[in-house]
């Protein structure tokens, strides 16, 4: 059975953007990419929602070619190309997923827990990874349907305005099965394994 694993990076008082979606005041250094890079070596396939696979792939095709770009992008971007891609949209059509095109399928909000369900009870094929795209990971957390958690929490707040992590009030409880930094960076990844209570 394969995993459906979630990797969001976090403010110390659990948001995952800043105001109006701002992505860009969360805490990031290179420990960041450090994880991206090694769950896509181990992934699968790549889960996303619609904002977010807009953002990938508006932004990470040019980088594998790019010489200005350090090796360890240039490699996101191509794992980020090579890897299948799941995204959940009602609006998206085929027109939009070029040029991933050839290794995107779009399911629809209606049927997504049915699409993740089938993922997981592949017998292989790697880990079924969401990067970003917290209302998809929230929905599928609340059905049962993550099996880890990645929480990467940096050095920062992100105060009022900031879009909390967490949407469900129903409760949860995780199993943390392991702390990791990376050298050279101050963020923290927090692993943990989902059990609904």
């Amino acid at each position: 059975m394969r995993k459906v694993i979630v990797s969001e990076i976090l403010s110390l008082d659990g948001h995952f953007t800043g105001p109006q979606g701002n992505v860009m005041v969360m805490p990031f250094d290179a420990g960041f990419s450090e994880n991206n890079a090694e769950l896509l070596r181990g992934a699968g396939t790549v889960l996303l929602g619609r904002t977010s696979y807009l953002g990938f792939r508006d932004y990470w095709p040019g980088v594998k070619d790019d010489p200005d770009q350090p090796e360890l992008e240039r490699e996101i971007s191509r794992l980020n190309w090579s890897v299948d891609k799941v995204v959940v949209s009602d609006s998206l059509t085929d027109a939009d997923t070029e040029p991933w095109g050839d290794s995107t399928r779009i399911v629809p909000r209606a049927h997504s827990h049915e699409a993740v369900r089938a993922l997981r009870a592949q017998e292989d094929g790697g880990d079924v990874v969401v990067f970003g795209s917290h209302v998809l990971w929230n929905d599928l957390l609340a059905h049962g349907l993550v099996d880890e958690l990645h929480l990467m929490f940096g050095p920062g707040t992100v105060g009022t305005g900031g879009i909390p992590a967490f949407e469900s009030s129903e409760p949860a409880r995780f199993r943390l099965l392991d702390v990791h930094r990376w050298d050279g960076s101050d963020l923290v990844r927090l692993r943990y394994a989902v059990s609904m209570a």
